[in-house]
């Protein structure tokens, strides 16, 4: 599976001040992103991630971790057993921007390359 686009594209954090995206511009960015990432209420993305192992679901919680240091982007991560959940939206505007799904991207290409 190709890495999308949006993995191409820099995370740039929000400053606040920008309303929430919502309707046809959050359909036509959740179709980009596609694998199974779904936004929930118009208000934030969420995936769950599934491994053989705790330890292969712990090192891609930790490269997702290293990854929101780096691009000052930080998600909801759950970690459990074979699992990894992750849930991100933008705090500053209480819902989503453009940024979360890079992000979520991104999440994406750390697995494929990790692969």
């Amino acid at each position: 599976m190709p890495v999308s686009e949006l993995a191409q594209m820099e995370c740039i954090p929000c400053k606040g001040g920008i309303p929430p995206l919502k309707g046809e511009p959050l359909s036509q960015l959740l179709g980009k992103l596609g694998n199974e990432w779904q936004v929930v209420d118009e208000h934030h993305l969420e995936k769950k991630y599934k491994f053989g192992n705790f330890r292969q679901a712990l090192d891609f919680t930790n490269r997702v971790g290293e990854l929101a240091e780096s691009v000052n982007h930080h998600p909801d991560i759950c970690l459990s057993w074979g699992k990894v959940q992750i849930t991100l939206w933008t705090h500053k505007i209480g819902g989503l921007s453009e940024t979360d799904f890079v992000f979520a991207a991104k999440s994406d290409a750390l697995l494929q390359a990790a692969a």
